[in-house]
């Protein structure tokens, strides 16, 4: 016996893709934020925004050891941040953007919502100031 979506109501279908798609949009958050919680690792992404790096060009703008900036390469790896590629025996680290989309989608979304609250909120004001104004009238 073989599994059919058809079966299933269509609803369903939509709302565990939804889901799964923001289960997974969480943990990649959660990754991305501990990533951006140093500021070693937001300072080692300012510099990667200019160039891409090898650990030794990384770790010549910091008073840590290799294996300390290593560690922070790997954690924004992590965050989907930046990507690691091998070049022989050197790791080139670079800038990976798309990796700060679920975050900037994350920000849209409660710049939007406040956005939205704080124009409520002005046309509640200015409704109740018209009103006042008709009562002294």
């Amino acid at each position: 016996m073989t599994f059919s979506f058809d079966k299933i109501p269509k609803g369903i279908i939509y709302y565990s893709t939804v889901w799964y798609h923001i289960e997974n949009m969480i943990d990649n958050l959660q990754q991305s934020f501990k990533a951006l919680a140093d500021p070693s690792r937001r300072e080692i992404l300012m510099h990667l925004s200019k160039q891409d790096m090898t650990i030794k060009e990384v770790s010549e703008h910091f008073d840590m050891t290799r294996a300390a900036v290593k560690k922070h390469l790997t954690i924004l790896q992590q965050g989907n941040l930046i990507d690691i590629r091998k070049n022989g025996r050197e790791r080139i680290n670079s800038l990976k953007p798309e990796g700060l989309q679920s975050i900037t989608e994350w920000m849209d979304y409660f710049s939007n919502y406040w956005d939205q609250h704080l124009n409520t909120l002005k046309a509640a004001i200015e409704n109740s100031k018209k009103q006042g104004d008709n009562n002294n009238e």
